[in-house]
This record gives C-alpha cells, sequence and structure tokens, in this order.
C-alpha cells in the first residue's frame, strides 16, 4: 500500500498542539484542530446571549489556540494567510471528522489516563490504515496504546515534536513493539522531505532522549551553580555560544520552554527514571517551586529568571531573579577573562577544550558540568538509545548544541578526559572502559572520505550512514572533489555534471575572492559541466558584502578602487543571469544584501523554508548596488497588462528597499518579489543542495537556453521621481525617518525611476547598472554613511544618524 498525507488531524490546541497544526499548514497539508468543548460561558459569551450549544462557545478553545498561534512571536506560519489551511473543532461534536484524516497526532494534557481515554475514542472513528501518533514529551507510548485494538497499535508511535515545531528541526519517533516497521519507515521519510524533521529513534524511555540528556545536564548545572556560588549571568555567559550552544544559554532557554514545563519534565523523570544513578538529580529545588507557585513561569508570564521592563527614564530594562529572595535585581555584568580570550578562537572544538580545561572560574564549572554529561550519555546507552548517533543527532537538533556528546568527548579528548576523571574518583562506565582498552581512542574517525562512529555495545566502527538525497560538501572535499578554491570560496563537483560554488569566507561575506570564485565557476562549469549551485552549508548563505573592506577603501578616499568593486560584483551577478548553462542558487538562513542580490540573479532558485532574505544596505547608508536594485525594478515591472499603472508596483520597491524589509520565510519573499513563482522551497535544509542539484538536471533536460540581456525595463521618469520624493518629505516630516535616511532613500528613488528622465522611457539593464554604481560612489564619500558601517561592524546594530 503506498501511503499518503491528505489530511492531518491534531486534538489539542495548546501551545504545541496549536504550533503543529501550524507547521503541517506551512507544508500545504489541511489540518483538523480540535480540543475539548466548555462546561462554562464566559462573561463575554453571556453578554452576547451564546450558550453552550453556540457553535462559537464550543470551539472556543480550539479558537483560542488557533489565535494564539496566528499571533505567536516568532511566527508559527510562513505566512498569516496559511492559517486558513486549518479549520478547528471539538472533541464531543467533530470527533468523528477524523475518519478523514490519514495521520492523527494527539497533544493534549500530559496525563496518562485522560490520553487513554481520548485514543480509545480515536479507535472507534479512525480509517483503517490511518497512522495516530502521540506527541508526548515523556508518557509511555506502550501504555498509552494497552487495551486498544491489534489494528491501532500496528498504526500507532510516538513523534516528540520540539517547540517551536517550525524551527526546532528535532523529531523523535518512538515505535512500540507492536508498531508497524513500515508505518515507522513512511513517517520518518514523510516527516523528513514534507515537514523539514531532523529525524532520531529513540525508545520508550522516560523522557526518550534529548530531554532526558538536556535536562540532566540543566539541573546538574543548577547543582553545580549553587554549590560553587555562581550567579544566573555567569552560568548563561558560560553556557551559550562560547561552548556552541544557543544564544538563549541554560537560563534564558528556560524562560522561553517556561519553568512549568521544566518542573513538570523533572518531576516525571524523578517518577518514572527508577532506575537512573543520578535519580535525586531531579529532584526540583525549592526556588523552582516557588516560582511555579508565584506564577513565574518565564516568557509567557513575563517573568521568570529574567524580567523585562521600563527604567524610570522609560528605557527597557532587564532584571534578573536573586534564587534565594525570588525579588528581581538589576542585570548583572560579568566579566570572564578567558571567554574575552578565546573569543578569536572560530572552531568550536578547540574553543571549548581551551574553555573546558582553563584554570580559571570557567573551567571549573565547566569540566564539572560537562565530566558528569559525558559519563550520564555514556551509561545511557544501551537504554535510551543502541547508538552514539541517534544521541548527538538529538542534541543538535533539539537544543542547538553545535556538537553533540560524544563529538564533544573526542573534542576535549577521550584519553585525557578519562585519565583526569579517574584521578578525581569519578566512576567510568564499563562501555568506555572497554573501548579504551581496546585501544580505540575517539567515537568518531574519518577514512578515504568517508566518515565512521564507533559502537559502544559491538565494540567496533560503523560507517555513518549517508542519507538520500543529501549532499555535504564536507564529504566531497574529503574525497578530492573540489576543483579549486581559495580563501573565500570552492568549486566542487557534486556529480551528474553539476558543480557547486560553496562560499566559506567570515559570515559568508562577499569580497574579491568570492567574485574571483564565481566567475571561475562561470567559465568553468560553461566549459565542462551542465549546471551550477550555488550554495554552502554555513550558519547563513550570506550576510552580504565585506563592509570592513568597504570601510577601509572609503576611508583612504580610494573611489577608483570602490569602482572596481562594484563592476566586479555587478559583472559577476549578470553573469550569474546570462550563464550559457543554468545556475540554481540555493539561499537559507540570513541572505541579505549581497547574498540577496545573487539570489535575485539566478535562472532559478531553490531556497530553505526558512530563508530570512532582503535588500537591507540602507541600513548603512548605502543602495543595492550589484544590481539588486536594478533587478526590483526589472521584477515589479515585467509582464504588466496594457493599461496598468507601474508607478504602484515601483512605489512597493521603494518602501521594502528603503525599510530594508526582510521575508520572514521563503513564502513570504515570494509575495515582496525576492523569489519568483517558479522557484521552489525546500523544507529540509539538510536536502536543499541535492534539491538544487535536482533542479539543475531538470533545467538541462527540458533544453535550458541562456536568456538575452533586457533592454525593455521601464524606467518611469520625473514624475514618479517627483512622487516617490513627496512621500519620503512627509515620512521625514512625521519623524518616522531621519533626514539622511530621506537622503539616502531619495538616491534610492533616482534609480527606481531611471535617473534624469522627462518620461517613461524602457532602458536597458547596463543603464540602470550605471546609475547604481554612480549612487553607491556618492554615498560611499558621506561622513554619515561611513559611521553607520562604522557602527555596524562595532555593534552589528544599524545606525540611525
Amino acid at each position: 500500500m503506498k501511503r499518503t498525507i491528505n489530511k492531518v488531524a491534531v486534538l489539542g490546541s495548546g501551545v504545541m498542539g496549536a504550533a503543529i497544526a501550524a507547521h503541517f499548514a506551512n507544508a500545504g497539508v489541511p489540518v483538523l484542530l480540535l480540543d475539548i468543548a466548555p462546561k462554562e460561558l464566559t462573561e463575554e459569551e453571556k453578554a452576547k446571549g451564546l450558550t453552550l450549544e453556540s457553535k462559537a462557545v464550543r470551539n472556543r478553545i480550539a479558537t483560542i489556540g488557533l489565535n494564539a498561534a496566528k499571533k505567536a512571536k516568532p511566527a508559527a506560519f510562513f505566512v498569516p494567510e496559511y492559517a486558513d489551511r486549518v479549520s478547528i473543532g471539538n472533541f464531543d461534536d467533530d470527533l468523528s471528522r477524523v475518519k478523514d484524516c490519514d495521520w492523527i497526532i494527539e497533544a493534549i494534557v500530559e496525563n496518562l489516563a485522560i490520553k487513554q481515554q481520548l485514543l480509545k475514542r480515536v479507535d472507534e472513528h479512525r480509517a483503517p490504515k490511518a497512522i495516530v501518533s502521540s506527541n508526548t514529551s515523556g508518557i509511555s507510548i506502550r501504555a498509552m496504546s494497552e487495551g486498544l485494538s491489534p489494528e491501532f497499535r500496528r498504526h500507532f508511535l510516538g513523534t516528540h515534536f520540539f517547540n517551536p515545531p517550525r524551527y526546532m528541526r528535532l523529531l523523535e519517533l518512538i515505535p512500540t513493539a507492536d508498531t508497524d516497521p513500515d508505518v515507522t519507515a513512511f513517517i520518518a521519510d514523510y516527516s523528513d522531505r514534507v515537514l523539514g524533521k531532523g529525524i532520531v529513534y529513540a525508545k520508550d524511555t522516560p523522557n526518550f532522549i534529548a530531554n532526558r540528556i538536556g535536562l540532566f545536564g540543566a539541573m546538574h548545572g543548577i547543582s553545580v551553580m549553587t554549590k560553587g556560588g555562581y550567579i544566573i549571568e555567569e552560568v548563561d555567559k558560560i553556557t551559550g555560544p562560547a561552548i556552541g550552544h544557543a544564544k538563549s544559554a541554560s537560563f534564558r532557554t528556560a524562560d522561553l520552554a517556561g519553568i512549568d514545563t521544566f518542573v513538570h519534565v523533572a518531576n516525571n523523570l524523578y517518577q518514572t527514571a527508577t532506575d537512573d544513578e543520578w535519580r535525586d538529580i531531579y529532584v526540583v529545588p525549592d526556588f523552582l517551586k516557588k516560582m511555579v507557585e508565584r506564577g513565574m513561569l518565564g516568557n509567557k508570564t513575563k517573568g521568570g529568571f529574567y524580567k523585562k521592563t521600563k527604567s524610570a527614564e522609560g528605557k527597557d530594562e532587564i532584571l534578573t531573579i536573586d534564587i534565594n529572595t525570588l525579588e528581581y535585581r538589576p542585570k548583572a555584568k560579568i566579566n570572564l577573562p578567558s571567554l574575552e580570550m578565546t573569543k578569536g578562537i572560530e572552531n568550536t572544538a578547540e574553543r571549548i577544550k581551551a574553555l573546558t580545561f582553563g584554570k580559571d572560574r570557567v573551567g571549573a564549572f565547566l569540566w564539572e558540568t560537562t565530566s558528569e554529561l559525558l559519563l550520564y550519555t555514556a551509561r545511557r546507552i544501551p537504554e535510551i538509545s543502541d547508538d552514539i548517533l541517534q544521541i548527538d543527532n538529538a542534541m543538535k537538533w533539539g537544543f542547538n548544541w553545535e556538537l553533540g556528546p560524544f563529538e564533544l568527548w573526542d573534542a576535549l579528548g577521550l584519553e585525557r578526559t578519562v585519565e583526569r576523571m579517574r584521578e578525581e574518583g569519578k566512576e567510568i562506565p564499563s562501555n568506555i572502559a572497554r573501548m579504551l582498552d581496546g585501544g580505540n581512542k575517539s567515537f568518531y574517525k574519518k577514512e578515504s572520505g568517508h566518515t565512521y562512529y564507533y559502537d559502544l555495545q559491538k565494540g567496533e566502527y560503523h560507517k555513518v550512514p549517508e542519507q538520500p538525497g543529501v549532499i555535504f560538501l564536507a564529504a566531497l572535499k574529503d574525497r578530492n572533489a573540489v576543483i579549486k578554491k581559495n580563501a573565500g570560496a570552492s568549486l566542487i563537483d557534486i556529480g551528474d555534471g553539476v558543480a557547486c560554488l560553496e562560499f566559506h569566507s567570515k559570515m559568508n561575506s562577499i569580497g574579491g575572492d568570492t567574485l574571483q570564485m564565481m566567475n571561475f565557476a562561470i567559465k568553468e562549469v560553461a566549459e565542462n559541466f551542465e549546471g551550477l549551485v550555488i550554495g554552502n552549508h554555513g550558519e547563513n548563505f550570506s550576510v552580504g558584502a565585506n563592509l570592513m573592506l568597504l570601510l577601509l577603501e572609503a576611508q583612504e578616499q580610494n573611489w577608483e578602487e570602490i569602482d572596481l568593486m562594484i563592476r566586479a560584483f555587478q559583472n559577476g551577478t549578470m553573469s550569474l543571469r546570462y550563464s550559457p548553462k543554468p545556475v540554481v542558487v540555493a539561499p537559507f538562513g540570513m541572505t541579505l544584501g549581497g547574498g540577496c542580490e545573487i539570489t535575485l540573479h539566478a535562472d532559478r532558485v531553490r531556497a530553505s523554508a526558512e530563508t530570512y532574505i532582503g535588500l537591507v544596505e540602507v541600513g548603512v547608508g548605502l543602495i543595492p548596488g550589484g544590481g539588486g536594485t536594478k533587478e526590483m525594478v526589472a521584477r515589479a515591472t515585467e509582464g504588466l497588462a496594457p493599461g496598468v499603472d507601474p508607478f504602484p508596483f515601483i512605489k512597493n520597491v521603494a518602501e521594502m528597499v528603503a525599510m530594508a524589509k526582510v521575508a520572514t520565510s521563503a513564502a513570504e519573499a515570494r509575495k515582496m518579489g525576492f523569489l519568483r513563482t517558479g522557484d521552489s522551497i525546500t523544507m529540509n535544509r539538510a536536502r536543499l543542495i541535492a534539491d538544487a542539484k535536482e533542479t539543475v538536471l531538470a533545467m538541462v533536460r527540458e533544453g535550458y537556453k541562456a536568456p538575452t540581456p533586457r533592454t525593455d525595463v521601464i524606467a518611469l521618469g520625473e514624475s514618479a521621481l517627483a512622487a516617490l520624493k513627496l512621500g519620503i518629505y512627509l515620512m521625514k516630516q512625521g519623524g518616522y525617518i531621519s533626514e539622511y535616511d530621506a537622503y539616502v532613500a531619495t538616491q534610492l528613488a533616482r534609480i527606481l525611476t531611471g535617473g534624469d528622465l522627462s518620461h517613461p522611457t524602457k532602458v536597458s539593464e547596463q543603464y540602470l547598472l550605471d546609475l547604481e554604481r554612480e549612487v553607491f560612489l556618492r554615498l560611499c564619500g558621506q561622513r554619515k554613511t561611513l559611521e553607520r558601517i562604522q557602527h555596524t561592524l562595532k555593534t552589528g546594530k544599524p545606525l540611525r544618524n
């Protein structure tokens, strides 16, 4: 039987249920969202004359959940209109509607008895072969399905999404002994391709994998903090990006998740993990219990470990809780010299190693917490997982760690750490002792371009499975697939006659090395390949041009050099546009400024669903100078029906670029014009380069023909320029923009309307490129532009001068 998912039901419209429904809607799947029917009327409902039989009342809970998802920050939906794909109802009136659903996801309160009652009702209504899963974060999947029909149990498993589902990649799958393996395999494949999830297979043990390891780390960290006299700000400074963890670190993460959720998970572990050697670490400290009792639950109550407030001067201020008094105090300034000293170490593994073995306060905290975390994790095999890959991936995808526990152990050195642990009297797990006795000194190793991991149960290395439809450039480079490289970029043969241009400068900023390699790539592909992909595995696709280099040249007034830089960038983007072979750009994450301009000039784009793209140059007092302004004018005016006024479309572009608007998803980028209707979106970023490669090959099969340079772009002339200037003036007069903002916006308007044209005229792309270059150079000579660039480079924030 070939399975498909045409419709999904989500049972429970709380924070997780509604967010799961939103993510299915993002994937284009119709969703039925159900919750309980209320037993009492609200005062507002009484005032409206409604009764308990009124549909609005009966669906109130689901309505509230859906509305919360619509207002969620960060946004749960790619674009607001995707919420229309979700219909609502209640368990009493609408549970029979699940018969039309191919996948039914239970996401109600974490109570075994209540879940069993609902699943029994679902068993009565579901269609044969329909898959049912529970989104529980730790309740036994087997226990939930006890007493239900054999057919139900064959189609039942745990699917633990991480919050928020749109952004967190991890999905833990927890099949039972009764689950049909084909069902598990289907859900894994579907969730990977359609929902963009990273799949980890967990055993039906308390809190599964990620929460089991993550909560141990958090609770043990609190214990070390209190015993060592550390304060909250110190711990968050130590446990954030410095060690490859999320910016929210430890306590900000707890605020995001909810202190009540944190406490619930800890209580659940204490009650269920009765054989855990560290069971007592899950006893919730009194200060956490009191925080929950007082409603200090984190972001959801606007006060947890941190609280945002206003100072006496009306400025935003962050306060921190004192765990001894539960009173808020001003946030402390932390001075930990080793963190500053190691900032320059870009390699995460080397930085963590330097910090952990340091002889200071940071090193003491990291060694004590990390050493016990590593030992604890090793003891969880085979209890929670049979192999280290599942655990490492769970922590990377579920908690945003750059290194999983066993990757971290390799970074610190297995022999060195075990020797120190033994000196300190720590008990070494038998599987680790056997591993070292066998002469195996690392959990991972590379041979002939392939990665192998150590099997702690079998005592041997296995090749890390290569996932079909996924291309890892690093693995290809290990196999000598590099055609040419320099400091900024590499050209790599990714097979089947397709090459990939990979950026790898700092933050993937675009400089001379990048452009040089881009020009080489176009020529090389034209002669020896079928097509080109531009993509990489960095944190972001590209944050734009190298501002530091530009600033240095401007400060030295090297105008000819800057002119050559702009010409080189424009020539590079235009060579992409008119390449004799198809070019597909694969953007993801931040795709800003020059990164956006490269994307705009591709034959086709294969974008990650989470692509945040925009022309943001005005934030540093500049305009898009690599063809971005030209391209947005061309896109805004092409294909308009005869008689349609182009000005509203140009005005929209002017507002978007002048306000440095950035799309918050690839779907929104399509609405804004950064993507075309023919461009495709990939939900799973890991598949992006492979999908882009397939797009190239499809274009080849279709008989690709390079486009010809345009000479028919509509430039509206002085009347449109005057209208745009009026809008800029009104914005300045209203206090919405500064005087210099108005100056930059006016320079932008000149390009968008064609400069000194007395009437609407059809112009060439080169005409607009020349205007771009002229304006860009003029702005580089302005003192306030240089001040903006300096401020952004120093602080990462725009300056309004």
